[in-house]
C-alpha cells in the first residue's frame, strides 16, 4: 500500500529551484501511485491608501496571475501535472497553500527552502509559515544557494 495518496508540491515559478523541487515530488507521486498537484501563490499587491489605484492594482494582479499560469503549465509539462492540477492563486503564500492543501485533502506538502531569509534562515519564510499549521507530512527540499541566481 502507497504512503501517500495526494502529494501537493508548492513552487515559487524559480526555473532552476522549480525543477529539483517537482524532480522530487515527481519521483515521489511515482513511486507511491499518488496524484501529483502544483501550487503557487500570487502575493497580493498592497495599495493603502490610494484608492484610485485599485483598479490598475487588479489589472496588475490578473496580470500576474496569467503569467504564473503560463510558466507553471510549462513547467508541470515536464513532470506529467495535468492542467486541472495546477493552481495559481492570490493571497498569502501560507494561507494559500494550507487552504489548498486542506480543500485537496492532500497527505504530503513537498515545498522549497532557500535558506537565505533572515528569521526564514532554516527552512525560507513560506515553507518554515506552512509547516508550523501542517495536519499532513512535509518534505523540504533544501536548494543549495549556488542554484539560486
Amino acid at each position: 500500500m502507497a504512503i501517500y495518496q495526494h502529494i501537493l508540491v508548492a513552487i515559487d515559478l524559480h526555473p532552476t529551484c522549480d525543477e529539483i523541487i517537482l524532480k522530487r515530488a515527481h519521483e515521489l507521486a511515482t513511486m507511491n501511485n499518488a496524484t501529483l498537484s502544483a501550487i503557487h501563490a500570487v502575493e497580493h499587491i498592497n495599495a493603502y491608501g490610494v484608492a484610485q489605484a485599485y483598479p490598475a492594482v487588479m489589472d496588475l494582479e490578473g496580470e500576474m496571475c496569467a503569467e504564473a499560469r503560463k510558466q507553471l503549465a510549462e513547467l508541470s509539462s515536464k513532470f506529467s501535472i495535468p492542467a486541472d492540477r495546477q493552481y495559481v492563486e492570490v493571497g498569502s503564500p501560507k494561507v494559500v497553500i494550507l487552504d489548498k492543501l486542506k480543500k485537496l485533502k492532500s497527505d504530503l506538502i513537498i515545498i522549497g527552502s532557500h535558506g537565505r531569509h533572515g528569521i526564514g534562515i532554516l527552512f525560507g519564510s513560506t515553507a518554515s509559515a506552512v509547516i508550523h499549521h501542517l495536519t499532513c507530512d512535509a518534505l523540504v527540499i533544501k536548494i543549495p544557494d549556488h542554484k539560486i541566481t
